[in-house]
């Protein structure tokens, strides 16, 4: 089977943009796609220049495997080394699980194909139109989380902590993009978080990036937060918390609540 450099070059860009979404979805990780292109454009250089290298054998696997740690520090942003592991085992597993599923319906199908230094190149083209269903999927998501954002303008909220809680007006906002460790932040008010815990006491901190530039938020586990639209009332365990480090009127909610506990 012959491959061409640029075809080899596409499909594997598009292949390695699937995966990392994927793993980016997966442990919820707050980089940004242009971080996953970028990361996909040297995944994509590597594949292509594997062969060059001559390796087979266990030699092969240990290198394709160690590839698989700066393609994901590039994609990814963290923390700490624990979120850079979650990430990098999830790509790995979307690698492994994709390239076998493709083996094998391959070979039932008849169909040829080659190994393109870790990942499956075939007269089939798998991993454009896996490209476009993701990019398409990021834009429906993104359409979906704008009117439902529209609809819940604001709400009424209650913060329990240690048996206490604090109502408080709520909202969510679509911009609120602080993760810690792949998990959402929610950011409240310092004169509603001061009534739940001691702020000085605070010991975890998740970086923040405003126009302004960037900085820490104190962070602490909220017991659960009950919200209420006026319709209807959601209540969310282990709510992670940050203080506001300026003044703000109200609680601003994380737009992933919208998804699940």
């Amino acid at each position: 089977m012959q491959v061409y450099v640029e075809f080899a070059l596409i499909e594997n860009f598009c292949m390695d943009f699937a995966l990392l979404t994927c793993a980016k979805v997966a442990v919820k990780n707050p980089a940004s796609y242009l971080r996953i292109a970028i990361a996909s454009a040297v995944g994509a250089a590597f594949a292509v220049c594997f062969p060059l290298f001559n390796l087979s054998g266990a030699l092969a696997v240990v290198v394709k495997i160690i590839s698989i740690l700066p393609i994901s520090g590039i994609a990814g942003r963290f923390q700490s080394l624990k979120g850079f592991l979650k990430f990098a085992l999830a790509f790995t597993a979307a690698t492994f699980i994709s390239g076998g599923a493709l083996i094998a319906v391959f070979s039932l199908t008849g169909v040829s194909y080659t190994d393109g230094g870790g990942y499956i190149l075939s007269s089939i083209p798998v991993g454009i139109p896996l490209f476009a269903v993701i990019c398409l999927g990021l834009v429906i998501k993104k359409i979906v989380a704008k009117r439902i954002n529209s609809k819940v303008v604001e709400v009424k909220c209650k913060i329990y902590l240690g048996g206490k809680y604090v109502p408080a007006n709520a909202f969510f906002d679509s911009g609120n993009k602080v993760y810690l460790n792949g998990v959402p932040v929610c950011v409240a008010p310092r004169h509603i978080a001061l009534q739940l815990v001691d702020i000085s006491s605070i010991k975890t901190y998740a970086q923040i990036h405003t126009v302004a530039g960037e900085g820490k938020l104190a962070v602490f586990t909220a017991d659960k937060i009950e919200i209420d639209d006026g319709t209807q009332s959601k209540v969310i365990n282990n709510v992670l918390i940050g203080v506001s480090p300026k003044h703000i009127a109200k609680v601003v909610l994380h737009p992933d609540l919208l998804e699940g506990n």
